[in-house]
């Protein structure tokens, strides 16, 4: 368990994927170019078997974990991470309902 208060650190906020490449060193990986509302951020994700058609991703609006420590993922800096479910063997990306400007807050 954690407290409201260590809760309260993570920032989440709105992005949009411009960009999607594939991970030169692992199959399942994607690299993803996001706009944050003016700051681009590059993030490696685990969602490349569950989205093989890498062209719609592009221009999807996403919850981004913005304030997580950068990690070198097999040779690649990730500086966030998106949220994403799973479950019975499926992975979806964690989308807005509503067209949302990019950067938004989520609360």
């Amino acid at each position: 368990m954690i407290t409201l208060e260590e809760f309260q650190k993570v920032e989440l906020t709105i992005g949009e994927i411009k960009e999607v490449s594939e991970h030169p060193n692992a199959d399942k990986l994607y690299v993803l170019k996001v706009d944050l509302g003016g700051a681009v951020r590059q993030l490696v994700a685990g969602v490349r078997l569950a989205y093989p058609n890498k062209e719609e991703l592009i221009g999807k609006k996403i919850v981004v974990v913005k304030n997580l420590q950068p990690a070198v993922i097999r040779g690649i800096e990730s500086q966030g991470m998106m949220l994403a479910a799973s479950g019975e063997g499926a992975l979806a990306i964690i989308h807005p309902g509503k067209d949302i400007p990019l950067g938004s807050v989520v609360r």
